[in-house]
């Protein structure tokens, strides 16, 4: 070992001897400790954090009532299994997320621990109350990777290449991703094909009287951040409505604020079959849930659905200080400030910067789509990671998404002061325009 290795050089030595070589790291850096929007490495370097976790920490990092109320759970429980010793805090926090949930029906709601499980959960949910087998998904769409939550995501690399076989009855149909239209079209002349489709594809590929469920996410996040227009989810819903078809909404990296609303769907006025949500839920303690109306969360028999750790009691009362503090702190309207503040600068760098094909988002969940020709659209893969290399140099964390990988992908955290938003989307924008420069 040399005497001059840094702490951070004697970590990844450790880590590359000790941990298998498929978990990645894509910037470096260890973690001292966190607070707020800013991240403080082993070397006590500061970095702005615009991935939140990958959109676990819209309130930040180590937000104070949750962490005193994880403190104080820890010296009275810790674990028990729900299923045999009950606790009030699981109770609590379902009975909140059954009054947040969009729609007027009676809803009931379940917990795990990862967004995985949570989709996992709710296939079998969806399959149990229809007596039906197929699941309906979306090109673009990212759900987790396990065996069924890899089979329903879209993107082959990394997830997905040497894998397989994956799960049956799962059936991709293409998302309303109009940047890169499936059909050639152009919205909103095009008539929606993306919905016209269902009628063909019930036709060619699958008889909807064997669909259980269609799962979407409603702004698509490892994808790309892809937001649907307004008739698209709507319109799924209307199908799902005609056929018999559960329609679970995937809020696992969009809610909880994110967009502006408690959960995205609400967008769009939709109130889902069933709902999955992680990530935020819990401010980065391991929880998920399934929420979804009364009816279909209770087809399961006892026993049929749970887990040992599943609604763990430090995870519950950290996801009912994590929502308190969301409704306290008005972050659904933060979040539409960050969303304007950070949409009108980067509209603006758009029209100087031909490398910018699309900017994108609702509230305060934006991607950069970028390409090397505007006019054929050609992904510039290489060109984004030259975006976040150069924002890591300066002290901005950020990362990217896309089946393409070239989307740059904004989960700012909500608590964000306006001077870290300004200073970050000014490192962001002189990124951009350098990368762009060196083509």
């Amino acid at each position: 070992m040399s005497s001059t290795e840094s702490r951070t050089e004697r970590l990844i030595r450790r880590k590359n001897k000790a941990v298998a070589r498929g978990i990645a790291n894509s910037t470096g850096v260890f973690v001292e400790k966190a607070r707020g929007a800013v991240i403080t490495d082993v070397e006590g370097r500061d970095f702005l954090d615009f991935y939140a976790g990958v959109g676990v920490l819209n309130i930040g990092h180590c937000p104070e009532p949750v962490v005193n109320a994880i403190k104080k759970q820890a010296d009275q429980l810790l674990h028990s299994f729900f299923a045999i010793a009950m606790y009030e805090p699981y109770v609590a926090l379902a009975e909140k997320m059954n009054s947040l949930m969009p729609g007027p029906a009676p809803k009931k709601t379940m917990f795990a621990n990862s967004g995985a499980e949570a989709v996992e959960n709710a296939v079998k949910i969806a399959r149990h109350a229809t007596k039906r087998t197929g699941i309906i998904a979306f090109e673009c769409a990212f759900h987790g990777r396990t065996f069924m939550t890899m089979s329903l995501t879209s993107k082959v690399k990394p997830y997905k290449y040497g894998f397989g076989p994956f799960a049956p009855e799962i059936y991709k149909v293409p998302s309303a991703y109009c940047y890169r239209c499936h059909y050639r079209s152009s919205y909103p002349e095009c008539g929606m094909h993306c919905l016209e489709n269902f009628e063909r594809f019930f036709a060619a590929e699958i008889d909807a009287e064997h669909i259980a469920a269609m799962i979407i996410e409603p702004i698509q996040g490892e994808g790309g951040f892809i937001v649907p227009p307004p008739e698209f989810l709507p319109g799924l819903k209307s199908i799902c409505e005609s056929k018999g078809i559960l329609f679970i909404a995937d809020e696992v990296q969009s809610g909880f604020a994110r967009t502006g609303k408690m959960f995205a769907i609400e967008n769009w006025g939709v109130e889902p079959d069933l709902m999955t949500t992680a990530k935020s839920i819990a401010a980065g303690v391991p929880l998920s849930a399934v929420s979804g109306k009364a009816e279909y969360m209770d087809a399961p028999d006892a026993g049929n659905i749970g887990g040992t750790y599943g609604g763990n009691p430090l995870a519950c009362v950290a996801g009912l200080e994590t929502i308190r503090f969301i409704e306290d702190n008005q972050l659904c309207s933060r979040a539409e400030e960050i969303g304007r503040t950070t949409m009108t600068r980067l509209k603006a760098l758009q029209e100087r910067c031909p490398a910018i094909g699309e900017v994108r988002g609702m509230g305060a969940m934006i991607g950069i789509e970028l390409v090397k020709d505007r006019r054929t659209k050609e992904p510039a893969k290489e060109l984004t990671g030259k975006v976040v290399k150069y924002c890591l140099e300066q002290g901005v964390m950020l990362i990217s998404a896309g089946i393409f990988s070239n989307v740059i992908r904004l989960l700012i955290p909500l608590v964000v002061t306006d001077q870290q938003l300004d200073h970050g989307l000014t490192v962001l924008e002189q990124s951009i325009l350098k990368a762009a420069a060196e083509g």
